[in-house]
């Protein structure tokens, strides 16, 4: 498959100030910007920051994210799954996952989230794709947000809906330890059925044969 991008941007008003969500960015664009110290949900900002560029080099790769300034305060990644997760498996080119999604403490609860996703979806090449994410209540921040896993997987679903994705059943063990996490999924307009097909039989791999 070829991978295009076709460059999206808006601006809101927050009460922390305006904010410029923009994408699919590159990897020098990436590169130039300051990274928020905020942004600590999976590595250290410094870290983060260079798997960000990383993942805007890979021809599948694509980077939304949301500035304050020249600084990044949020951001989305879509990148092919893991090869040792079973959504890699299915070797669909067409199937890419949101991987991470994550918006500084301080600009939380103002849709950051929910406009970065409507930004990814602008792009017409998401059309040709199956989008999964998978939540793992583990990764989640209960403690800084006090709310307890029902009340954020509310809220997760409501932003991934914003981005079109919806909860999408699977025997996957890792989401099937605990009632909370789940898989949510987009289906692109011109995926065709047999990778739907191929994408449904590695969502349930464990089926008792009779």
């Amino acid at each position: 498959m070829e991978h295009s991008r076709t460059y999206y941007s808006t601006e809101v008003e927050t009460p922390a100030g305006k904010l410029f969500i923009e994408g699919p960015v590159t990897p020098e664009s990436l590169s130039q910007y300051d990274f928020h110290e905020g942004l600590v949900a999976f590595r250290q900002p410094e870290q983060q920051h260079k798997a960000l560029v990383e993942i805007a080099e890979l021809p599948e790769g694509r980077i939304i994210i949301t500035r304050s300034g020249n600084t990044i305060v949020g951001y989305v990644t879509f990148l092919y799954p893991d090869p040792l997760e079973r959504w890699a498996e299915a070797k669909l080119d067409s199937l890419i996952e949101l991987g991470a999604i994550e918006v500084a403490p301080e600009f939380r609860g103002a849709r950051v989230g929910q406009n970065m996703l409507r930004v990814a979806m602008m792009d017409d090449q998401m059309e040709d794709y199956i989008v999964i994410t998978t939540e793992y209540y583990w990764h989640w921040d209960l403690k800084g947000t006090g709310l307890n896993v029902w009340e954020y997987r509310k809220i997760m679903e409501k932003m991934m809906g914003a981005g079109g994705l919806i909860w999408y059943a699977t025997d996957d063990p890792e989401i099937s330890s605990h009632p909370a996490n789940c898989l949510m999924v987009r289906i692109g307009a011109r995926v065709n059925q047999d990778s739907i097909q191929k994408f449904d039989q590695i969502r349930f791999m464990n089926r008792f044969m009779y």
